[in-house]
């Protein structure tokens, strides 16, 4: 079979021939129907020399698709069956993945996620190594429903864990409209009706997708987008602000745009830095840097998308294609997610 793995630190990943992984006890095969590309891998892929890393290995860690093997023991699916895979592999014994939280396992030096420093979905087939990592699709297409398993779950699980804030009269903004904060857009929609939703990006096609999806003022970043966000909210500033690129130009403005109790949230893995101290961001504002999300909330993340309130944008590439995707996602100009389809 074929795969797109990552071979070499700071060099583009390759397509190679490689056998079809055999399910051992308690694993399965899955034939992928989609594997999202993020910005995550891009990051990987320009990893400085030294970073150490088990390569080669397949790039994916947004899958779904079709149910192909079953390993000795594995039960609860059966062949054929459409599912999407759950990103963050735990250890599965410690007390946080004994509730589904296994983006926080206490034990991480035990697993890596698949397309995370072992075989991921941009191939044909890969191996999953517990059923406990997969969830029914019902009613979606898995070459559609990738995405759900990071762009979706990372914004869901970032978006609920301040959903306190967000009553009538509220303010939540989201700082960067590509793919991560789309999907930002529409669960808190979903969530927080009463609320109002501010997405803020340099790009104008960006911030027309924004609109169309829901929110309801668009800001183009600059100079004039902190009086612009005050004037909103009336001089108190946003009850939430999400972060989805976290370069130092956002993360200033997101402390600027702060409210006295409210919450900044940093999800993006831009590598920049918040200064905080007493008087930034706003009094007893709290700052968190959230990671992925709980298998729960996976859950519920595909409920809202069988119900057609959340919709990631797909731009679907075959796998010979992989490389033009990247590059794309690297150059901004995918307006959704890149979804590589290694099965047609």
């Amino acid at each position: 079979m074929k795969a797109y793995q990552f071979v070499e630190l700071q060099k583009p990943a390759e397509l190679r021939e490689v056998e079809v992984p055999e399910p051992g006890p308690g694993e399965v095969l899955i034939k992928i129907g989609g594997a999202g590309a993020c910005h995550s891998d891009l990051h990987i892929l320009e990893a400085p020399a030294g970073t150490p890393l088990p390569l080669p290995f397949t790039l994916g860690h947004e899958n779904a698709g079709w149910v192909e093997k079953l390993g000795s023991g594995a039960t609860g699916f059966a062949v054929g069956d459409p599912v999407i895979v759950y990103g963050p592999w735990g250890c599965g014994s410690c007390a946080n993945c004994r509730v589904g939280m296994e983006n926080y396992c206490q034990n991480p030096g035990q697993s890596k996620p698949g397309g995370l420093g072992r075989d991921g979905g941009m191939a044909n087939y890969m191996v999953v190594p517990s059923t406990r990592f997969l969830l029914p699709l019902g009613t979606l297409d898995p070459r559609e429903a990738a995405p759900l398993t990071d762009a979706a779950l990372t914004s869901y699980h970032a978006v609920k864990r301040s959903i306190q804030l967000l009553g009538p009269g509220s303010t939540a903004v989201v700082i960067g409209a590509g793919g991560l904060g789309q999907m930002a857009i529409q669960v808190l929609k979903a969530l927080s009706a009463a609320a109002t939703v501010v997405a803020m990006d340099t790009s104008l096609t960006k911030l027309e997708t924004a609109k169309k999806l829901g929110a309801d003022e668009v800001i183009v970043s600059g100079a004039d987008a902190v009086q612009r966000v005050k004037d909103i909210t009336r001089g108190q500033g946003a009850n939430l602000v999400l972060d989805m690129v976290g370069v130092p130009p956002t993360l200033e403005m997101a402390a600027q745009i702060s409210r006295v109790l409210g919450h900044v949230t940093i999800v993006g893995l831009g590598g920049g830095a918040l200064p905080v101290n007493f008087h930034s961001p706003a009094k007893e504002c709290s700052v968190a840097s959230p990671y992925w999300g709980s298998i729960p909330e996976l859950m519920e993340v595909v409920s809202l998308a069988e119900a057609g309130k959340i919709k990631m944008l797909v731009e679907q590439f075959p796998l010979e294609r992989a490389n033009e995707a990247y590059q794309l996602l690297h150059d901004g100009k995918i307006q959704g997610r890149a979804v590589i389809t290694p099965n047609g």
